[in-house]
């Protein structure tokens, strides 16, 4: 059996993940709360490959913590990952600790919001966003 590691968005606990039950409601083991619905997950080097294999549209945030815009974004990332939760997944990645993912997808300025589906991007886009903007970007995004 391939497992993956991911973290907790809750409690940052570390979670070794079957590949095979990717699809499935899983939860942290330690403090037994979902790790795929209703908040980001940290994407990682280790994990994002998997994550982007998932049965609903994946939206990745690349950002940093330096980055103005992309901390004052993360609020309206967040509530619409709660909003939509079990119908697309949401991740974060650091761009700062995750250079190599970083430069793997080309992210030139930040933040920078990608969709993919079945593994595939299907859009992207570059700088913040208010909610309304965003969710209106994320449905037709999701459309394609």
């Amino acid at each position: 059996m391939t497992t993956f590691k991911t973290e907790c968005p809750h409690c940052h606990g570390k979670n070794n993940v079957p590949v095979e039950r990717l699809s499935d409601q899983a939860n942290c083991g330690r403090c037994k709360l979902p790790l795929f619905d209703g908040t980001p997950i940290t994407g990682t080097s280790e994990n994002i490959n998997h994550l982007l294999k998932s049965n609903v549209p994946v939206v990745i945030d690349f950002w940093a913590p330096w980055c103005n815009p992309c901390v004052g974004f993360a609020p309206v990332f967040e509530d619409t990952a709660n909003e939509m939760s079990g119908k697309i997944r949401f991740i974060k990645i650091d761009t700062e600790s995750e250079q190599n993912i970083a430069a793997l997808y080309q992210i030139r300025s930040i933040p920078t919001i990608m969709v993919f589906k079945d593994g595939k991007r299907v859009d992207i886009i570059n700088g913040a966003l208010n909610k309304t903007q965003f969710s209106q970007w994320l449905t037709q995004a999701i459309a394609k």
